[in-house]
């Protein structure tokens, strides 16, 4: 069989016009749900806070109804009356950022160093252990909140960034997806690196690291969002002002007083560019890990 027969047979998924016609609408139409909550949240940003109290988030485009001094509040602090009333916004901006880029790469070195030794290492008790891995992902957050929070006060880690990153270093979920990505890695490889000389961390930081790109790219996705979008866990073990993270930042907004529905909508809309910048750097080594394997023969 030549090449050309060969690609033209791999490419034929074996759907008829039609059928091809009705995923491509079906998915226009997905895409289309997806995106209008955002396009809502996006022109709620250019009515300001007392539009929004009247009419709440809605889709409709009036020119005369939208203008920037939400944003122009979010970035000077400048009032729609033109008083200065300083936020925290942006301290709380950095806090975010800071602790998803230190929990997301601790959790993945972490969590792929265990997936490793489950994968590639005998030793005794590793199918209990594993097990006690699937088990911990089926228990919801709530239920562990308060050992977990009896343990992080006991180690004098509450009001603290360690104390929110720590339980969740060792990634359940992240742990079981490396752990399968790497049972596609063979054994003669890492034979290979230990022939050559390689030590066991070695082997790990200069072989199976650089193969395992696709799969920190996915999880890097998850495990940001997770810890950018973290409200419950933080809230318990955060207390002071001045490490507050943008969810809980935003959750002050709310008071029996009165809400500013300026900076909270704006400051929503903003922060979702974080993660929507990660997914698209990512996207690449996300459909290379989908549609190739771990090694290429």
């Amino acid at each position: 069989m030549s090449r050309k027969a060969i690609e033209t047979k791999g490419n034929d998924v074996g759907y008829s016009p039609a059928a091809r016609i009705f995923l491509m609408l079906f998915f226009a139409v997905l895409a289309i749900l997806i995106l209008i909550p955002l396009y809502a949240l996006l022109l709620g940003t250019f009515k300001g806070g007392a539009e929004l109290f009247v009419s709440g988030l809605n889709l409709d485009p009036t020119p005369e109804k939208l203008h920037l001094r939400a944003w122009r509040y979010l970035f000077t602090g400048i009032m729609s009356n033109g008083e200065y009333q300083p936020h925290d916004y942006f301290i709380w901006y950095k806090n975010s950022f800071l602790l998803v880029l230190v929990q997301g790469t601790l959790t993945l070195l972490i969590s792929s160093m265990v997936a490793y030794g489950f994968s590639k290492y005998q030793f005794r008790g590793k199918n209990v252990l594993f097990l006690c891995v699937l088990l911990v992902m089926m228990i919801p957050l709530e239920i562990l909140m308060l050992p977990m929070y009896t343990q992080i006060n006991a180690m004098g880690l509450r009001d603290s960034y360690a104390g929110v990153m720590l339980p969740f270093l060792a990634n359940m979920s992240a742990i079981f997806f490396f752990k399968q990505f790497l049972e596609g890695v063979p054994g003669d490889l890492l034979d290979a690196g230990r022939v050559d000389g390689c030590t066991e961390y070695g082997i790990f930081f200069k072989i199976i690291m650089p193969i395992m790109k696709p799969a920190y790219a996915s999880m890097a996705v998850l495990v940001g969002m997770g810890a950018w979008n973290g409200l419950l866990w933080p809230l318990l073990v955060i207390s002071s002002m001045d490490k507050y993270t943008i969810p809980l930042g935003l959750n002050t907004l709310f008071t029996p007083y009165g809400n500013n529905y300026d900076l909270m909508i704006t400051g929503s809309c903003f922060a979702i560019l974080p993660l929507l910048l990660l997914y698209l750097l990512a996207q690449r080594f996300i459909i290379e890990g989908m549609t190739a394997g771990s090694v290429k023969g």
